[in-house]
């Protein structure tokens, strides 16, 4: 009898597996639709709206529907962007290219660095064992550890793109250790753990998210009005943050089901020592870990830190990359979309479109000084509005200067008013508003659909559970 070989269920896996090939003539009709689409909110606006507001409007409906449907790769609605913007005078070119100037996109580039680095040297490997004997045996387990650990970061360390930096190369070397697959349930589920764990309940600790610090920022600007670690804290945390991470892990093992992680059999006799470039890229996370911590004190950018970082790694004496590592390692469409979402949020900031569409809707809102339950509500969805209009960080930009007019107008204290903002920016409707969840689904080569997927179940959780839940709380705390 002859042997027969029998083909590792891996194997035919693509490193890719995680994005579901959508056939092309639902593509094409998707693309059709979406263009038409932004061609009728520009004839719809054009007749209100200043010329370049129009333009703003249709572009932000057609770049958006892309990203959403995923009709085309995430770069390409990013580059069109670019060119449509330039070419009719939608935005200045400074504008319209401002990602590219922005840390935030020197520090996705630094983690693309690092992570292939992490990888190269592995590293990544020797974490994932490391961290896989704290998560038990389970994959409940395992997707419980990981959100705790992920929310636990958000304490100690101030930027979540830097958390999902470092976090996602070694939770996909963790899933590799454990036995998920490219593309299996349980690989995703880690990695959306990781992703979501760290990013969303971080909103509820002010110094944990860009957001936060805008708002806190705009607020001592334009009011004098501080807000204090405690009771933003207090204020937050209990139902954004303890709520949330819970019902977190309740979606993740709900909708990516997989088998309890299989680990290899390793005694420790059998673990060899640290490298020297294992050991040397310690040093340079473990250093770019305390100037991250340390930023208020030195006042550099997360983004500079990881871009020197990268620069190190990439020289060719210190063997923390291969060779090929610019040209064949990093994938460089993550970094144009990342730069186009940020040049769109700016142009729509600049051309004035979000505060529009905020004082139209503010028209109809009915507020009243006698109805202060139904005041915070309307005041939250208009911000949420605002959040799926624009991004996350466009919230306190677009809110914060007028909450002055919104105090006469509801009659709740300005405190009251600024915090409506951190329901909304806390939640995400679709993963596009988040730069840090962006970079998660680069870095982890996830698909917009099950992004997208776990973005709608939270926000509609978070709308009519949370969010009243979290006012409720206000109310026993006297905000209102």
């Amino acid at each position: 009898m002859t042997e027969q070989t029998i083909p590792h269920p891996q194997s035919n896996t693509p490193a890719n597996s995680g994005r579901r090939e959508v056939p092309t003539s639902k593509r094409t009709w998707q693309i059709a639709g979406i263009v038409m689409t932004a061609s009728l909110v520009w004839l719809a606006t054009t007749a209100y709206l200043p010329s370049q507001m129009a333009g703003t409007a249709a572009l932000t409906v057609f770049c958006i529907g892309l990203w959403a449907t995923a009709a085309v790769p995430e770069y390409l609605p990013a580059l069109l962007f670019f060119l449509i913007a330039v070419v009719f005078e939608i935005a200045p070119a400074q504008t319209a290219f401002s990602g590219f100037h922005s840390s935030t996109f020197w520090l996705l580039f630094s983690g693309l660095v690092l992570g292939a680095s992490i990888s190269h040297t592995g590293l990544g490997q020797r974490a994932a064992v490391l961290l896989s004997q704290m998560l038990g045996t389970r994959y409940s387990s395992a997707i419980f550890g990981i959100v705790v650990f992920s929310l636990a970061l958000a304490f100690v360390m101030p930027s979540s793109m830097g958390r999902i930096i470092l976090l996602v190369p070694i939770v996909i070397a963790l899933a590799d250790h454990m036995g998920y697959a490219s593309g299996s349930n349980g690989r995703i589920g880690m990695l959306m753990a990781a992703a979501f764990g760290t990013c969303l309940p971080a909103f509820a600790i002010l110094p944990s998210n860009g957001p936060n610090m805008i708002l806190a920022g705009m607020a001592e600007n334009l009011y004098d009005y501080q807000l204090a670690y405690w009771d933003y804290l207090l204020l937050h945390f209990p139902v954004l943050g303890v709520v949330k991470s819970a019902i977190l892990i309740v979606l993740i093992l709900w909708m990516f089901p997989d088998h309890d992680p299989a680990y290899e059999t390793r005694s420790r006799h059998d673990v060899t020592p640290m490298t020297a470039e294992e050991r040397r890229l310690t040093m340079v996370l473990g250093l770019c870990l305390a100037l991250w911590f340390t930023d208020r004190i030195h006042q550099i950018s997360p983004g500079w830190i990881g871009l020197a970082a990268a620069i190190y790694c990439l020289w060719p004496h210190s063997k923390l990359t291969s060779k090929k590592c610019l040209n064949e390692d990093i994938k460089y469409g993550p970094l144009f979309f990342v730069a186009g979402i940020m040049g769109l949020g700016a142009v729509i900031s600049t051309t004035g479109l979000g505060e529009v569409v905020v004082q139209n809707l503010s028209e109809y809102a009915d507020f009243s000084v006698d109805r202060p339950f139904w005041n915070l509500a309307v005041l939250t969805a208009i911000s949420t509005l605002v959040a799926i209009v624009t991004s996350l960080p466009g919230v306190p930009a677009i809110m914060t200067p007028i909450a002055g007019d919104l105090i006469s107008i509801t009659g709740l204290p300005l405190a009251t008013v600024l915090m409506t903002q951190v329901l909304a920016f806390s939640n995400v409707f679709l993963p596009y508003q988040a730069p840090p969840l962006v970079t998660a689904m680069q870095l982890g080569q996830l698909s917009t659909g099950v992004m997208t997927k776990l973005c709608l179940a939270l926000f509609i959780i978070s709308a009519l559970i949370l969010t009243p839940l979290d006012l409720l709380w206000w109310k026993i705390l006297g905000v209102f």
